[in-house]
């Protein structure tokens, strides 16, 4: 059997080194961005000079034949399905038995006059990377246009080799459709002091033309023109499905796929961030473009297509990421706007770079939800509480076990204890610090949900 991979990021690439653990098949990956898969969540550390691009492949250039995964590299124009083939933009076509479409995001873009305009770009592809680099030498200024995880990425890229960047973000707080407002606040502060230019309900209306084709500044919402050589879109991404539309795949914003990843059509699977769930899990949304997902998914589908049918469950959301210098962690539920019938414990230390917040039921004192601000905890431990519905209280007093790496890192349990007893009039104490024995007899615990 003959299995083809169209997108070798980290959903396609986990499903091509599974199948190939669970079985003989035929498999071949292709992309037209890249030889070899990579690390797309490095790109900026590609620029900012701590790593090469060879360093962000996981795997050396052999892995590929020793493990009998074929490479090739060209764009896919054009499937049809009823005859299981594959169009090349070359005139070549591949004939498939199973297909699984990994064709990952593309970045949003809304028909702003001037988007076309040489110098104007979003970051998500090696072509971006390359491109972006292309038009740093020299560059005075940079407009980044959206408040995104890609936006602050772009900014911290501009800003390591200490060109100008001015942000246009149109929400009234950085990333304040996901963050609660005093995180929002935070990283308002964060990005200030050092030093970008943060425009804050502030949106474009225009990328100017030099009069040869090329940007040379913006226009806003508020009709000021900011001088740049460079504008980043990183409003935000979507499912990357253009060419799939007008076929008999059925699309919504994503693929529609069933709770096995599958399609409406016979062998053909969907997986990452192209993916639109029919059923999302509770808690779940029906698109999720993270790293983590695309890797379950690929998994998941190997052992589907290899007569083992498993069904995509992610579990608990969580995700991580970084804001400049403040790294940021949310295990469960914790969303911009406190649902009815939840209450926050929200605590944050007097240099306003470090927060932590614990929502949970007003009901039964379960926790729900964990939102961590330059503080890490273990993933294992408070994804436990939340499965297990923990109370707040127990939560608490044993707070240590959560610690990630208390040797190096500063812990913040009896300040966060504090907050809750002058909150509530209780007079709750923090339990003795945990080791990590402690944490592994607590992670093999049997708790009855």
């Amino acid at each position: 059997m003959h299995i083809a991979i169209i997108g070798n990021g980290i959903s396609g690439i986990t499903a091509a080194r599974f199948i190939r653990k669970l079985s003989d098949h035929r498999i071949t990956v292709i992309s037209a961005e890249t030889d070899y898969f990579f690390s797309r969540t490095a790109l900026m550390y590609i620029y900012m000079g701590h790593m090469r691009f060879t360093d962000t492949q996981p795997y050396e250039p052999w892995f590929w034949e020793k493990n009998r995964i074929d490479l090739r590299k060209g764009w896919v124009e054009k499937i049809d399905f009823e005859q299981k083939a594959l169009a090349f933009s070359d005139g070549s076509r591949l004939n498939y038995d199973k297909l699984i479409l990994a064709t990952g995001s593309a970045p949003n873009m809304f028909g702003w006059p001037g988007q076309d305009l040489e110098g104007v770009r979003g970051l998500y592809s090696y072509q971006d990377l390359e491109y972006m680099e292309a038009h740093s030498d020299g560059l005075k200024r940079a407009v980044i246009v959206g408040g995104g995880l890609i936006g602050i990425e772009m900014a911290e890229m501009f800003h390591s080799r200490h060109i100008p960047v001015t942000f246009l973000v149109r929400e009234d707080n950085y990333w304040d459709m996901v963050l609660p407002p005093e995180e929002s606040e935070m990283i308002n502060r964060h990005i200030r002091e050092h030093g970008l230019d943060l425009r804050l309900s502030t949106e474009l209306k225009e990328i100017v033309d030099d009069g040869h084709g090329r940007v040379c500044a913006v226009i806003t919402n508020e009709g000021e023109r900011i001088d740049c050589g460079y504008v980043g879109l990183t409003a935000g991404v979507h499912p990357n499905i253009n060419f799939l539309k007008g076929g008999p795949l059925e699309l919504g914003r994503g693929i529609l796929v069933d709770e096995h990843l599958q399609t409406n059509l016979p062998d053909v699977y969907a997986i990452g961030d192209c993916v639109q769930l029919r059923n999302p899990r509770s808690g779940r949304r029906p698109i999720e473009a993270v790293w983590y997902t695309g890797r379950m998914m690929g998994e998941t589908v190997a052992h589907t297509i290899c007569g083992n049918p498993q069904v995509y469950d992610p579990g608990i959301w969580f995700n991580s990421a970084k804001f400049l210098d403040i790294e940021y962690q949310i295990y469960g539920d914790v969303p911009a706007k406190l649902p009815e019938g939840i209450q926050s414990l929200y605590w944050e230390h007097p240099n306003g770079r470090k927060a932590i917040r614990i929502n949970y039921r007003e009901d039964n004192t379960a926790v729900t939800g964990f939102h961590l601000m330059g503080v890490r905890y273990r993933h294992e431990v408070c994804e436990k509480w939340i499965a297990t519905q923990t109370s707040v209280e127990t939560v608490l007093q044993d707070l240590g076990l959560a610690n990630f790496d208390p040797e190096f890192f500063r812990e913040y349990e009896e300040e966060v204890v504090r907050t809750y007893n002058q909150q509530s009039g209780r007079q709750l104490q923090v339990r003795q610090k945990r080791g990590l024995s402690a944490v592994l007899r607590f992670l093999n615990k049997q708790t009855a949900l």
